[in-house]
C-alpha cells in the first residue's frame, strides 16, 4: 500500500508540475496583455501631458510617493513647469492622476465642484476613510444650506468666546514645554515641537469644538483614535484587519460617535437656556431654532440635524484644524527664529497691547489690533501652505484647457503650494510686509494666488478661526518664551506628516522670558 501511495503521489505531483508548465505561457501572455492594456489606457488619458513613458502595472509611482512624498511632488511640479503647460500626469494604485501647477487651472477646478464636474475628496481614499457625513463631499444647494447653518460658528462673538479658551490651552502647553526644555540644572535641552504642537492643537480643538461635553476619559480615547487616523492617512489603503488603514477607519467611526454624543448633550443644554461655551453650542442654538420652526409648521426636521451626522461634520472641522494648524505653528516658530527683525516687531506690537502680567486673556479687540502679527500669520501660510495639495476627482470628463480634457475618474491635484510662489514679487522671500504695507497690499493684488484656504464653494469655512489661532499662538509664544532653533543641515526642508512640517520637527531651545508666567 505504501508503494501504491508513493506512486500516486509522484503521479499527482508530476501531473501538477506538468500542468503548471503547460499553463505558464498562457499566464505570461495574460500578464503581458494586462500590462499592454494598462499602458495604452494610461497613454490615451495622458495625451500631450508630460509624464512617465511607462508605468508600473497597477501600483504606478505609489512606492516613490510613499517613500519620498516631498521628492515625488517636487518632481511633478518640475515636470509641469518644464513643459510650460502647467500640468503633469502620473499613475497611482490603478488611478490616472493629473498634477496642476498653473493657478488659473487650479481655480477652474475649485470653481467647478459639482456632480457633473469635479468632486472634492480631500485625500485620494478619503471618502472611505472620513465616513459618510462629510462636508467636503457635498454639492449645490444642500452644501450651501449646510454652510449657511455653520456660519454662526465663526461670527465675531463666537470667535471671541473661542479666543479665551484657546489662550488657556496654549499657555498650559507652553508651561509644559518650558518645564521639558529647562529640565534639571541650568542647561536647556532642545526638543522638536511638532508633536507637542499637535497635542496642543488636539486639546484646543476638543475644548473649542466640544467644550464641557468631553470627559477626561473621552479625551484620552479621542487622542488614541485620532492618532490611529493620522497613521492611516499616510498608509496604503488596505482595508483589511491588521492594517493601519482599517484601524484608521474604525477610529474615525468612534470619533464621530463621540462627537455626535456631544451634539446631543449640547442640544439638551441649549434647550434648557444655557449660554454657548463652545462651537457646538453656537451651532446647536441655531439648529434647535430651525428644528422648532419646522415642527411648528408640521414639517420634518431640517436636513443635517441628526446627532451623529453633526458629529461627522464636527470631525471635518477637527481634521481641518488639527494638522494644518500644527504645520503653521512650526513654520511660524522657524520663520521668527530665522528673521529676528520680524520677531522684534511682533514682540513690540504685542507688548504695546497686552502684558503677561495683566492676569487677563487678550480680547477680540486686542487681537484685531495686532495688524503686523496678523500679516506675519498670513505670510507664514503663504510661504508654507500646510495642505499643499487639494485632491479632486473628475466625476465626468471635463475640458480643463482648449487642448486637454480631463478623463472621467481622474484624480487631479491642484497645488496651492505652487500657486503661493507665483505672482508675488520675490516669492521665495519670507516678507510679512507684503500683507502689511498699505502701498503694497499684495493680499489684494495677488489674491488669486493665495490659495491656502482654497477657493470657490468649498473655500475653508473656518479660515478666520485658523488665522486667529496662529496669531494667538505667536503673540503668547513670543511674550512668555525666549527660544532658539537648533539649526542642522536641511532642518527646514519640508516633509509630509501628512501636512508639511520642518524636517527636524522644528527643534528648539526654550526658556521663560516673562518674570511671572500668565495665569487666568
Amino acid at each position: 500500500m505504501a508503494a501504491v501511495a508513493e506512486s500516486l503521489s509522484v503521479s499527482v505531483s508530476g501531473s501538477s508540475f506538468l500542468d503548471l508548465r503547460a499553463a505558464a505561457p498562457f499566464l505570461v501572455a495574460a500578464v503581458a496583455f494586462y500590462f499592454l492594456v494598462e499602458q495604452l489606457s494610461y497613454h490615451r488619458k495622458k495625451g500631450p501631458l508630460p509624464g512617465p513613458s511607462l508605468v508600473v502595472p497597477f501600483l504606478g509611482s505609489v512606492a516613490h510617493m510613499i517613500r519620498d512624498p516631498t521628492g515625488f511632488w517636487d518632481a511633478q511640479a518640475a515636470r509641469a513647469k518644464r513643459s510650460g503647460v502647467g500640468l503633469a500626469a502620473d499613475f497611482l494604485v490603478g488611478r490616472f492622476v493629473v498634477f496642476i501647477r498653473d493657478t488659473e487651472l487650479s481655480h477652474r477646478v475649485f470653481a467647478n465642484v459639482r456632480p457633473d464636474a469635479f468632486h472634492l475628496i480631500g485625500h485620494p481614499f478619503g471618502k472611505k476613510l472620513f465616513g459618510d457625513h462629510n462636508l467636503i463631499y457635498m454639492f449645490g444647494e444642500d452644501h450651501k444650506d449646510l454652510r449657511r447653518r455653520i456660519a454662526p460658528n465663526f461670527t465675531p462673538r463666537a470667535l471671541s468666546t473661542y479666543a479665551a479658551l484657546q489662550q488657556r490651552v496654549i499657555l498650559a502647553h507652553l508651561r509644559r514645554w518650558l518645564d521639558r526644555s529647562e529640565g534639571e540644572g541650568s542647561r536647556a535641552r532642545a526638543f522638536p515641537i511638532r508633536v507637542p504642537c499637535r497635542d496642543m492643537n488636539l486639546e484646543t480643538s476638543q475644548t473649542v469644538f466640544a467644550g464641557p461635553y468631553l470627559t477626561g476619559e473621552a479625551r484620552r480615547r479621542f487622542e488614541r483614535d485620532y492618532n490611529l487616523f493620522n497613521v492611516g492617512l499616510m498608509a496604503l489603503p488596505v482595508d483589511l484587519p491588521g492594517f493601519a488603514f482599517r484601524r484608521a477607519r474604525q477610529g474615525v467611526a468612534r470619533l464621530v460617535r463621540t462627537l455626535g454624543e456631544c451634539a446631543r448633550q449640547s442640544k439638551a443644554r441649549m434647550r434648557a437656556g444655557g449660554e454657548p461655551e463652545c462651537l457646538v453650542d453656537f451651532w446647536m442654538q441655531d439648529t434647535l431654532r430651525e428644528m422648532d420652526e419646522a415642527a411648528a409648521a408640521g414639517r420634518p426636521p431640517p436636513a443635517h440635524t441628526d446627532d451623529e451626522e453633526i458629529g461627522g461634520f464636527m470631525f471635518d472641522f477637527l481634521f481641518a484644524a488639527q494638522d494644518a494648524s500644527t504645520s503653521s505653528l512650526c513654520w511660524a516658530v522657524s520663520a521668527l527664529d530665522s528673521h529676528p527683525e520680524v520677531l522684534a516687531r511682533v514682540r513690540a506690537e504685542v507688548s504695546a497691547a497686552w502684558s503677561p502680567d495683566s492676569g487677563e486673556p487678550m480680547t477680540a479687540e486686542v487681537i484685531q489690533g495686532m495688524r503686523y502679527t496678523q500679516a506675519v500669520a498670513r505670510e507664514v501660510i503663504r510661504y508654507r501652505p500646510p495642505a499643499t495639495l487639494v485632491p479632486h476627482i473628475a466625476g465626468e470628463a471635463f475640458q480643463l484647457t482648449e487642448w486637454y480634457t480631463v478623463p472621467k475618474g481622474t484624480i487631479v491635484f491642484p497645488s496651492v503650494y505652487e500657486s503661493s510662489f507665483q505672482g508675488f514679487p520675490e516669492a521665495e522671500a519670507f516678507d510679512p510686509e507684503r500683507f502689511f504695507s498699505e502701498s503694497r497690499r499684495e493680499d489684494v493684488a495677488y489674491k488669486r494666488n493665495f490659495l491656502a484656504f482654497g477657493a470657490g464653494p468649498h473655500q475653508c469655512v473656518g479660515q478666520r478661526y485658523a488665522l486667529n489661532h496662529l496669531v494667538l499662538f505667536m503673540a503668547l509664544f513670543v511674550s512668555v518664551v525666549e527660544f532658539r532653533r537648533e539649526r542642522t543641515p536641511g532642518c527646514d526642508d519640508p516633509v509630509y506628516m501628512p501636512t508639511i512640517v520642518p524636517k527636524d520637527g522644528c527643534t528648539v531651545y526654550l526658556k521663560q522670558r516673562c518674570a511671572k508666567f500668565p495665569s487666568f
